[in-house]
């Protein structure tokens, strides 16, 4: 049975609380949603990158309007809490991020990220003032939700040219003041780095893995701290990935690739279970 929003919020909340590390992998269409709900995981999250993928898109492309849309369609495949990656909040200005927020409540989301990336190539990340002051017109457009809506804030500096730890943690723990509710700088290098980040803050820190760290376990991030594992777009690329070696394949004469694809059955029996 379905939990209405606060039902799903109250749940995702407790996630966060623990004391486990749970792990909220990124669907990018119904499908997929329905497949990972299908596995057992707790929560889900959107990947703006997959998505835009899906659909022929660079990532960063996609406006607010068709992301938003595309995180309700989530919401509606899945009984689970959803949040959402919306970039940087699809707009500059504080009250920009706020109003992407109230919106993203209204779409059934439970949570949204919130990242400090500007767009800009030449100068990427938002000096230390703005970032701050659009965190904490996300967290209050969050507040003012008769839910518990969980904000992600997102230091970006170790994926956009500026692996500097002391300006990240900075960044970090001035969101964390600010109310943010889960603390996330995706590309962190190692796991020290990880866990330093970790020590640094006392709310929840997201490590997404498909970036770096491929060799790291669930088990040895929740030791270094990690409440919250997500997968960002890696899930979409692998499934690419397999797209496009089974397509060289095809060019070079070979059909083995066809031994390793999923069966009806299987595919039919995540999809019935959902219906």
């Amino acid at each position: 049975m379905s939990q209405n929003q606060h039902g799903k919020a109250k749940t995702f909340a407790a996630l966060h609380a623990g004391p486990e590390c749970f792990v909220i992998p990124n669907p990018w269409d119904i499908g997929t949603t329905k497949i990972l709900t299908s596995m057992g995981f707790k929560a889900l999250a959107t990947t703006s990158a997959g998505y835009a993928f899906s659909r022929g898109h660079l990532d960063g492309v996609v406006g607010r309007d068709e992301m938003l849309a595309h995180a309700a369609e989530i919401v509606a495949a899945t009984p689970l809490p959803v949040s959402a990656d919306l970039e940087n909040g699809y707009g500059d200005a504080p009250e920009a991020v706020a109003e992407t927020i109230r919106l993203a409540a209204g779409t059934g989301l439970v949570g949204a990220s919130i990242e400090d990336f500007t767009g800009d190539r030449d100068a990427p990340i938002y000096e230390f003032g703005l970032a701050l002051e659009r965190i904490e017109a996300a967290v209050a457009a969050a507040r003012e939700q008769d839910f518990p809506f969980a904000l992600t804030a997102r230091a970006e500096n170790f994926i956009r040219g500026r692996p500097d730890l002391d300006d990240t943690i900075k960044r970090l723990a001035a969101f964390e003041a600010a109310g943010a509710d889960v603390l996330y700088a995706p590309g962190l290098p190692s796991l020290e780095a990880i866990r330093t980040v970790c020590q640094a803050v006392s709310k929840p820190v997201n490590v997404v893995m498909g970036l770096t760290g491929g060799g790291m376990t669930t088990a040895q991030l929740a030791e270094a701290g990690v409440r919250r594992i997500s997968l960002g777009a890696v899930l979409a690329r692998t499934a690419l990935g397999a797209f496009m070696d089974a397509a060289r394949e095809i060019q070079d004469g070979g059909y083995t690739f066809i031994d390793n694809a999923a069966s009806f059955a299987n595919i039919s029996a995540h999809m019935r279970s959902q219906d």
